[in-house]
């Protein structure tokens, strides 16, 4: 996965990002922002999973995660609706329209299975992360 990353990051340098410069400012406020997230996006993983249990939208998924005190995606929805794409890619998600044309996430059977091993044990969250999101 750390190769694709950085094949993509060399792409883009040379084709998107060319003439495209941050400030110094700008470089503090991202690195900033990074290191002060500090959950972990095995915990991040687990409470998607258990969130969706029972059917939801995005947008509730999003409150909810907000109630449970995780702001990773604040400000960045887009990166919330990325990993529902990739768990839903990886089979441990499912989804669906209702005639209003929301869509709704509901975890799968085989994405219980792996709730159900993260919940034993600590040590099984950092393996079924890696296996859900293909890393």
């Amino acid at each position: 996965m750390e190769d694709r990353l950085k094949k993509l990051r060399k792409t883009m340098d040379q084709t998107s990002f060319a003439n495209l410069n941050f400030s110094e400012q700008h470089r503090r406020k991202i690195h900033e922002k990074i290191n002060k997230q500090d959950e972990r996006e095995e915990d991040i993983l687990l409470a998607i999973m258990q969130l969706l249990v029972q059917e939801k939208t995005g947008f509730e998924l999003m409150s909810l995660l907000r109630g449970r005190g995780i702001q990773a995606f604040e400000d960045n929805e887009g990166f919330l609706y990325t990993l529902l794409h990739r768990l839903e890619q990886s089979g441990c998600l499912q989804s669906g329209w209702d005639q209003t044309e929301v869509k709704y996430y509901q975890i799968s059977d085989k994405g219980r299975k792996l709730l159900r091993k993260a919940e034993k044990s600590q040590v099984k969250r950092q393996i079924i992360l890696k296996e859900v999101l293909g890393g």
